[in-house]
């Protein structure tokens, strides 16, 4: 219980056991003055039902602010989770834009890449081929030079054949 309530209960216990003790007066009647005109009333249970008259509208005032302030509450909840969700879709929608740029980036790149990689195959089949044509040239000219020495070797032995 907070402080304020036992505030106010102490006071609506000070004022139930002041009527109480004090019935007899509080219920004489007393000759009152109404500004335009006098009555004979009980000022006790007049000045008690007023006082729970205002107590009853302070209740009363209490729970419109209560309930006022609870309607406000639950109105700024919805607003808050309305904001909510268009950030949660604005941020999925961010990510799915990251998402599609990053493929398009991985596409161009492995196209480049595919390119490249084309690119080095022709250039190997063309050194092998280049390397093949050496070799073929190589080979023909290795052969050249043992025909032309296996010619100086048969004129220098006058025409015999080489042992082996």
């Amino acid at each position: 219980m907070g402080l304020r309530t036992g505030v106010l209960l102490l006071v609506v216990l000070v004022i139930a056991a002041l009527a109480a003790l004090n019935w007899g007066w509080v219920a004489s009647p007393v000759l009152m003055s109404l500004g335009f005109m006098q009555v004979t009333a009980p000022l006790g249970l007049i000045m008690l039902g007023l006082t729970v008259l205002l107590g009853i509208l302070f209740v009363a005032y209490v729970v419109y602010l209560q309930s006022s302030v609870l309607l406000e509450t639950r109105r700024h909840t919805r607003e808050m989770q309305t904001q909510r969700d268009l950030a949660d879709k604005a941020e999925a929608s961010r990510f799915t834009e990251l998402r599609n740029f990053l493929e398009a980036q991985e596409n161009t790149h492995m196209s480049r890449n595919a390119e490249r990689h084309a690119a080095l195959l022709a250039r190997v089949e063309q050194l092998e081929a280049s390397l093949r044509q050496r070799g073929d040239q190589t080979d023909n000219t290795m052969a050249a030079h043992m025909g032309q020495l296996e010619d100086r070797l048969e004129r220098r032995s006058g025409g015999a054949e080489p042992r082996f």
